[in-house]
């Protein structure tokens, strides 16, 4: 496959709606000067003509036209071949055959259909200006004809890499494009993951446990205004995440950081969940989003451990070093006797086997960062979710 280099983007800006006209009128002006008559193309060895109306009419056919060649690509290359025609037939031999070669990479860069056909008609009306040039001149070698054909086949050979870079580099911004839609969708998909999943799943065993202390109005006030609490949070964190959608947000100011943590671990106990809390070692002053993938995993991890684990025992830890977050989040075999739930006493604390879409969402973050991430059960029962997230310098 051949990669073709890139024009660059005020090149092809201005060669494509300004520099054909600046171009034409000084081809126009030149060609009217005296002292550059005759100093054009000349094949085909027609004897010299002194400048007449036919000269002028010549003259402004091949110049004029390039004005328009982007609206009327075809019929600016017919007029300027017209001109070219004439100049050479009739011996003007002016400075504004230059003005062909331009019109053919023009066109060549410009023209979306009607490709081949363009270049046929062009090939047969190059042999028939031939035919008639040697009729009435004093006699080319064919080899010249030949090598004027080449070289106008080359300018349309460069308009055509033109037009050719063009739809490449309109293709790779397509791309870019249609994968920085798919990644932020991605994105957009994880965050709601993880605030509704997390927050709904809390709301839930919160509303299941209060069917079981209708007796015990303390209790039950208590637990139905932690359901409360949790849907505030839930709503805020919802608004959090419609900011980040906004073009004006501030990622930085809005992000969630690792202060929130201890929140989210007392609304996990809230919910009937044992969960140890360890914090070791001072935040980076910058971390960049390493925090917030550090909050995601914690999250993720005990979401789940209310889903599939309720009940037992939960150990949280946090680690901050100078150049990286370490997060652990274990749960320690089955969980209450009898949980709000209905489960069992000795059900296991069976998570979902291979990970579920939160973990393999955890995984991709922190693979971003170029950290390590690792899910799965514990040789003595339970689940382990840990990570490592490079921060502070390191990031």
């Amino acid at each position: 496959m051949i990669v073709l280099p890139r024009i660059p983007g005020p090149w092809r800006r201005i060669g494509a709606a300004v520099w054909y006209v600046p171009l034409a009128l000084a081809l126009l002006v030149t060609s009217l000067v005296p002292g550059f008559h005759h100093y054009g193309t000349q094949l085909g060895g027609v004897p010299t003509r002194p400048f007449d109306a036919w000269a002028l009419l010549a003259v402004a056919l091949q110049c004029l036209p390039l004005i328009s060649r982007r609206r009327w690509p075809v019929v600016s290359l017919a007029l300027v071949c017209a001109g070219f025609a004439l100049d050479q037939l009739r011996g003007y031999h002016t400075v504004a055959g230059t003005a062909l070669p331009f019109a053919l990479i023009g066109v060549g860069a410009a023209l979306d259909r009607f490709r081949r056909t363009t270049v046929l008609v062009c090939s047969a009306a190059f042999v028939v200006l031939a035919a008639a040039l040697d009729r009435v001149g004093a006699g080319e070698t064919v080899t010249e004809f030949v090598a004027f054909y080449l070289a106008l086949a080359l300018c349309w050979g460069i308009g055509a890499w033109w037009r050719a870079s063009r739809l490449a580099e309109t293709e790779r911004r397509d791309r870019i494009a249609a994968a920085t839609r798919a990644a932020e969708r991605t994105r957009i998909a994880r965050e709601l993951h993880d605030v509704v999943t997390h927050h709904v799943t809390a709301m839930v065993v919160q509303a299941e446990a209060a069917r079981y202390l209708t007796a015990v109005p303390e209790r039950l006030d208590e637990t139905l205004g932690a359901v409360t609490d949790t849907g505030r949070r839930a709503i805020t964190d919802l608004r959090h995440l419609l900011d980040l959608l906004e073009p004006e947000h501030d990622a930085e100011a809005r992000t969630p950081t690792l202060g929130r943590l201890r929140t989210l671990v007392e609304q996990t106990r809230q919910a009937g969940q044992p969960v140890e809390f360890d914090e070791a070692g001072a935040p980076a002053e910058s971390t960049g989003s390493a925090d917030l993938v550090a909050y995601r995993v914690v999250q993720e991890a005990l979401t789940n451990a209310l889903k599939y684990a309720h009940g037992s025992r939960t150990a949280v830890r946090v680690h901050y070093g100078e150049r990286e977050i370490s997060v652990q989040v274990a749960t320690h075999g089955p969980g209450a006797d009898r949980t709000p739930t209905g489960r069992p006493s000795g059900a296991p604390a069976a998570f979902p086997a291979g990970g579920g879409r939160g973990l393999a969402g955890l995984r991709a973050r922190v693979d971003v960062l170029g950290g390590e991430f690792s899910a799965g059960p514990q040789p003595g029962g339970g689940f382990l979710v840990g990570a490592r997230i490079p921060a502070g310098k390191a990031s």
